[in-house]
C-alpha cells in the first residue's frame, strides 16, 4: 500500500485530509458536530447560510410562477405559502427534533428502516437529493448568467454567451471548494441581508405603482375573470397548478442539514441538544415567514406590472422578473446593484448546495461501504459534482425554465419523504392526533409530487439517472470493498480475554468456527472430534470455539465486542456482526496483537454452488466463509509470516 508520504504531490493535495482520524466516518467540510463547534453561530446567522439557497429562489421564482400559473400566479402562490406554513414547516420542525445532528429526514429513515430494504431506500432518496442540490447549482448559475446578459451595461457580445457564462460560474464555484471551503456564515449574512433589503425596496416600490395605478389591478382581475370565470374555478385551477411552483419550497432540507452549526445552550449534550433544536426551529420558522411574505408580494407585483410576453423565453423578465422591475422603476443604476446582489447570492446558493452534497453523500455511502476510498476526500467529489453540473448545464443549454421540473421533483420528493418519516415517528410514539395531521400533510405532498411528475416527467427522468448512478456506483463499491476487515475496533470482555490469555500460555491458539444452530454439549463434542481428526489437532491442545451471529448484513463496519460463554466443558467466543468472514479475520488479528501469537483457525467447506455462496456472502454476510476469510487476511497483512493460519477440513 502506498503511504501518504510516497504519493505524488498532486495526489497528496487531491486526497488531503483522508488520513485524519475519523475522516472515514465524517467526510466533508462540516464533518461532525465536534468539527463544527468552533464555527457555531447564533441561529439567525446560520439561517443566512441556508437562506442563500432558500431566499435566492426569488431571483427566478416569480418568473417561473408567472409562466406556470399565468394571471393566477398570486393565487397559486398563496396555496404554496399555506402549504409551506401549515405543512412543510411543522414537518421540518419535527425533523429538527428527531435528527438534531444534521442528518435530516434521510437519517430518520436510516433509523426506521434497517437492513437492505432501508439501505436501498436511502440510496433512492440520495438520488433525489443529488438531483435537488446539483440542479440548485446549475439553475442558480444559469439564472445568475441571465442577470448578467440582460443588464443594460453588459456588452452586446455577451448576450449570446449565457451557456459559457454559466459554465464559468460553475468552474469558479468548483475552484473555491478545491482551494478549501472556509467559514461561509459571515459572507452569507452580508449577502442575504443585502439581497432581502434590495428585494424589499423593489417590492415596496412595485406595490406603490400598483396602488397608484388601480387600472392595472382592474386589468389583472378582468384577465382572471375572462380566462377562468368565477372565483371557485380560479381556486380550483390554482390548486391544480401550484405544484409547478414547488421551487418556493426549497431550503427546508438545507435548514436541518446545517443544524450542527447552530450554537446551542450551555446545558446541551450530544444526547439532548435542546438549545440547538430550539435554534433550528426558530431558523425554520423565521425563514418560512420571510419567504412567504416575499413570495406573495413578488408574485402579485410581477404579474400585475410586467407584460405577459416578457415572461416568455427570450423576454426581458424571463428568469429575472424582480430585476426587470428594479430596472424599470428604479433606474439602471439601482437595477445594476440589484443584479450584482442577485448574481452573488445565486452563485453562493451553488456553494451552499455543493456543501450540502459534500456532507450528505459521504455521510451515508462510506457508512454502508458504498463509496470508493477516494470519496472520503472533498476535492475528488468536487471534481465529480462539477463535471456532472457541466453536463447538465450543457444538456439544458443553461435554460432556467427547462431545469425547473428536475429541481421541483427533487425538492418535492425530499419534503414528501420527510412528511412520511415524521408520520411514522408519530405512529411509533402513539401520538394519534399528530399521525392524522402529518398523514394529511404527507398525502398533500404526495399528490403534489405525483402531479409534478406527470405534468413534467423530464424531472423524474433526470432524477432516475441520478438514482441509477448512485445505486450502481454504491453496489460496485460495496462489492469492491467486501474483502476489507470492516471492523472499526475489536474488544474482548474480561471472560473472553481470560480464555484467550489461557490458550496463549500453552504456546498455541486453536480456534474452531461453529455455526450458531445448536448449543447442546453433544454438538460441540462432535464438532471437536471431527476437527481434531480432520485437521490433526493434538488431543493435548485446547480448543476455543468462535461463533458469529449476523445481525444486519446490510451494515458495513462496526465495533466488535467478543464475549465468552461455556457450554459443558467447551469454551465459546461469541460476537454479533454484519458478516462472518470479515469478523473472523478481524478477531484473529486482534488475538494476534493481544498475544503475539499467530492463531490457527479451522473451518469446514461450505456446501453448494460457490457463486451462490459468494453472493450470499456479499448480501447476507455468510456463505463462502473459509476462502473469503483467507482472502481478507491476505489483503490485510502483506507479511505472510504474521498472518493467522487458516485450515479447512477435507
Amino acid at each position: 500500500m502506498t503511504s501518504k508520504h510516497t504519493r505524488p504531490r498532486f495526489t497528496r493535495w487531491l486526497l488531503d485530509g483522508t488520513d485524519e482520524p475519523g475522516h472515514a466516518q465524517h467526510p466533508g467540510p462540516m464533518r461532525s458536530v465536534e468539527h463544527a463547534e468552533p464555527h457555531q453561530r447564533p441561529w439567525w446567522k446560520v439561517m443566512c447560510l441556508t437562506g442563500v439557497d432558500y431566499f435566492s429562489t426569488l431571483g427566478y421564482q416569480p418568473g417561473i410562477a408567472a409562466i406556470a400559473a399565468g394571471v393566477l400566479s398570486p393565487l397559486a402562490t398563496l396555496v404554496l405559502v399555506l402549504l409551506t406554513l401549515l405543512g412543510a414547516l411543522p414537518v421540518y420542525r419535527r425533523v429538527a427534533r428527531e435528527s438534531p445532528n444534521g442528518g435530516g429526514s434521510l437519517q430518520m429513515f436510516a433509523d426506521i428502516m434497517p437492513r437492505w430494504s432501508g439501505k436501498l431506500f436511502i440510496l433512492v432518496l440520495l438520488g433525489f437529493a443529488a438531483t435537488d442540490f446539483v440542479i440548485t447549482m446549475t439553475l442558480s448559475a444559469a439564472d445568475g448568467a441571465a442577470h448578467i446578459v440582460e443588464n443594460p451595461f453588459t456588452p452586446a457580445s455577451w448576450h449570446d454567451e449565457r451557456l459559457l457564462i454559466t459554465l464559468v460560474m460553475l468552474a469558479l464555484l468548483a475552484a473555491v471548494f478545491l482551494k478549501g471551503f472556509a467559514e461561509a456564515i459571515g459572507i452569507s449574512v452580508v449577502l442575504v441581508g443585502a439581497f432581502l433589503t434590495l428585494n424589499a425596496i423593489v417590492g415596496v416600490v412595485g406595490l406603490w405603482h400598483v396602488v397608484t395605478a388601480p387600472d392595472l389591478v382592474v386589468d389583472w382581475t378582468h384577465a382572471m375573470t375572462a380566462e377562468h370565470g368565477n372565483i371557485w374555478l380560479m381556486v380550483g385551477v390554482a390548486l391544480l397548478v401550484f405544484p409547478k411552483l414547488a421551487l418556493g419550497l426549497s431550503g427546508f432540507e438545507t435548514g436541518v442539514a446545517v443544524m450542527p452549526l447552530i450554537k446551542g445552550e450551555p446545558g446541551d449534550t450530544p444526547a439532548d441538544p435542546r438549545g440547538r433544536i430550539i435554534g433550528a426551529r426558530k431558523l425554520l420558522t423565521t425563514a418560512a415567514l420571510i419567504m412567504s411574505v416575499f413570495l406573495l408580494l413578488s408574485s402579485f407585483i410581477t404579474v400585475v406590472l410586467i407584460p405577459e410576453q416578457e415572461f416568455q423565453p427570450g423576454g426581458q423578465a424571463n428568469g429575472r422578473a424582480l430585476a426587470y422591475l428594479a430596472h424599470e422603476y428604479l433606474g439602471n443604476g439601482f437595477g445594476t446593484v440589484y443584479d450584482v446582489a442577485t448574481i452573488a447570492i445565486l452563485w453562493f446558493a451553488g456553494a451552499s448546495a455543493m456543501a450540502g452534497l459534500l456532507n450528505l453523500v459521504p455521510r451515508y455511502l462510506p457508512r454502508y461501504g458504498m463509496a470508493p476510498e477516494w470519496a472520503r476526500a472533498v476535492r475528488p467529489l468536487v471534481l465529480v459534482f462539477a463535471v456532472v453540473a457541466f453536463g447538465i448545464t450543457w444538456y439544458f443549454d443553461a435554460d432556467v425554465d427547462a431545469q425547473g421540473a428536475a429541481y421541483a421533483t427533487g425538492v418535492l420528493v425530499l419534503i414528501t419523504s420527510a412528511a412520511v418519516a415524521v408520520t411514522m415517528s408519530a405512529h411509533r410514539n402513539r401520538e394519534r392526533g399528530k399521525v392524522i395531521g402529518f398523514g394529511l400533510v404527507s398525502l398533500v405532498f404526495t399528490y403534489t409530487t405525483i402531479v409534478n411528475v406527470f405534468e413534467r416527467p423530464e424531472g423524474v427522468h433526470l432524477a432516475s439517472l441520478f438514482i441509477a448512478a448512485v445505486i450502481v456506483v454504491s453496489l460496485a463499491s460495496r462489492v469492491h470493498r467486501a474483502f476489507e476487515l470492516r471492523a472499526i475496533e475489536v474488544t474482548f470482555s474480561p471472560e473472553a480475554g481470560a480464555l484467550i490469555d489461557a490458550a496463549a500460555a500453552t504456546g498455541v491458539i486453536r480456534i474452531v468456527t461453529h455455526d450458531v444452530d445448536d448449543h447442546r454439549p453433544e454438538e460441540y463434542d462432535e464438532k471437536e472430534r471431527v476437527q481434531r481428526w480432520e485437521s490433526h489437532i493434538p488431543d493435548t491442545d485446547s480448543i476455543l470455539f468462535l461463533e458469529v451471529v449476523v445481525a444486519d448484513p446490510s451494515d458495513f463496519n462496526a465495533d466488535l465486542r467478543v464475549d465468552a460463554v461455556d457450554v459443558g466443558r467447551h469454551h465459546i467466543l461469541t460476537v454479533t456482526a454484519a458478516a462472518v468472514p470479515n469478523s473472523v479475520a478481524a478477531i484473529l488479528f486482534a488475538i494476534r496483537d493481544r498475544t503475539g501469537l499467530e492463531p490457527h483457525v479451522y473451518f469446514e467447506w461450505t456446501e453448494g454452488n460457490p457463486i451462490v455462496n459468494l453472493l450470499r456472502f456479499l448480501f447476507v454476510g455468510e456463505g463462502e466463509v473459509a476462502p473469503v476469510t483467507r482472502e481478507i487476511i491476505r489483503r490485510a497483512e502483506p507479511d505472510q509470516a504474521r498472518r493467522p493460519h487458516v485450515h479447512v477440513d477435507s
